[in-house]
């Protein structure tokens, strides 16, 4: 049975989130303020949370970030704010994915299925395959660890979403492949998602301040426009 912490200061909406993924076979705990919700994570382990943006001591972004520090749990908010930049602002917090209230518990189940299927999907593939990419010294630059999910970059380890991963993943395994975005959103996703072009565009943002010397200048995460993205690790001129 997998397990679903709800983050959300609405009694009646934590609840009827609640009774709803209950009826669906998860097993539920609840959280009504960022301080329970992070001593739940630790002690319940669930496989995605569903975070409200306006919680009483933390605002939601901030707790992201928090929970991304020492988790790589699939995060979903789920708010009232339905402006660009709020949704822009979670992604770039940690989270997977944003639900703008009221939304249909139906797509919200949807939803959480994908984040769950492409998570334990990930897991179950991993094999303890660890793929390295080298940079134009001909020192280990970018390593991914997939059985234990962990991004080093230059020996540094790096934090990542769990959609930020899966995206490396798919550039490490496949480099020199022009990704088209509706290409990454199935990698990062499944063919049952509601992720737009922007999310990916903001994945691919966060992920090159991260992997990049000059995220301004990239070496390894290329833009080729009009189609997508791909990963390169010969020595190119940068676009």
């Amino acid at each position: 049975m997998y397990k679903i912490l709800v983050i959300e200061d609405d009694v009646m909406m934590s609840d009827m989130l609640s009774m709803y993924m209950s009826e669906e076979g998860y097993e539920i705990q609840q959280a009504a303020s960022g301080a329970q919700g992070l001593k739940l994570l630790e002690q319940f382990l669930p496989d995605v949370v569903l975070l409200d943006l306006m919680l009483p001591d933390w605002y939601g972004t901030e707790l992201c970030q928090r929970i991304r520090q020492h988790s790589p749990v699939p995060i979903m908010i789920i708010s009232m704010k339905s402006e660009v930049s709020e949704r822009v602002r979670a992604l770039r917090a940690g989270a997977d994915d944003y639900l703008c209230k009221p939304f249909s518990m139906h797509e919200m189940s949807a939803r959480v299925e994908a984040l769950i299927r492409r998570a334990k999907l990930a897991v179950a593939t991993s094999g303890g395959l660890n793929h390295q990419a080298e940079d134009d010294h001909s020192e280990a630059s970018i390593q991914l660890d997939l059985e234990r999910r962990r991004l080093l970059v230059r020996g540094t380890l790096v934090e990542t979403t769990f959609s930020e991963f899966e995206l490396m993943k798919l550039f490490l395994t496949y480099p020199g492949k022009v990704y088209s975005r509706e290409e990454l959103i199935n990698a990062i996703r499944g063919f049952d998602s509601f992720v737009t072009d922007r999310a990916v565009d903001v994945h691919i943002v966060n992920l090159r301040r991260k992997v990049e010397k000059n995220p301004k200048e990239p070496h390894y995460i290329r833009t080729v426009w009009g189609v997508g993205y791909k990963y390169v690790t010969e020595v190119e001129s940068p676009n």
